[in-house]
C-alpha cells in the first residue's frame, strides 16, 4: 500500500517559517514529479510548487522568493521550506506525487497538513 504522509504544519506568526515534509512509502519503482498544493477555506485547491525528478522547480507567483521546494530521492521525501509567511498562506497543504509502478504511472495524494499564520 503506497502512502504519502505529510508533517511539519502548525501555527506560526506572520513573518515566521515552517518546513513541511512528505514521505512516500510502500511498493513503487520510482517517483516522477512531486508537488505541493494548498486549499484555503472556501477556495479551490491551488498548486504551490512542483519539482521534477531532475529537481527542476516551478512556483506559484504568490510564493516565489518565499518558498523553496526540494526533494531527497534516496529518502523518497519531498520538502517545502516556507519563509516570510503571511496570513494568506493559511491553508491545508497537500503533497502530491506521480509514482511509477513498472511502466505505469499513478497519482497519489497525502492527507494534508494544516498551516495557520496568525498573530
Amino acid at each position: 500500500q503506497v502512502q504519502l504522509v505529510e508533517s511539519g504544519g502548525g501555527l506560526v506568526q506572520p513573518g515566521g517559517s515552517l518546513r513541511l515534509s512528505c514521505a512516500a512509502s510502500g511498493s513503487f519503482t520510482s517517483i516522477n514529479d512531486m508537488d505541493w498544493y494548498r486549499q484555503a477555506p472556501g477556495k479551490q485547491r491551488e498548486l504551490v510548487a512542483t519539482i521534477t525528478r531532475a529537481t527542476i522547480t516551478n512556483y506559484a507567483d504568490s510564493v516565489k522568493g518565499r518558498f523553496t521546494v526540494s526533494r531527497d530521492n534516496a529518502k523518497n521525501t519531498l520538502y517545502l521550506q516556507m519563509n516570510s509567511l503571511k496570513p494568506e498562506d493559511t491553508a491545508v497543504y497537500y503533497c502530491h506525487a506521480l509514482l511509477m509502478m513498472g511502466r505505469l504511472q499513478y497519482s497519489y495524494w497525502g492527507q494534508g497538513t494544516q498551516v495557520s499564520v496568525s498573530s
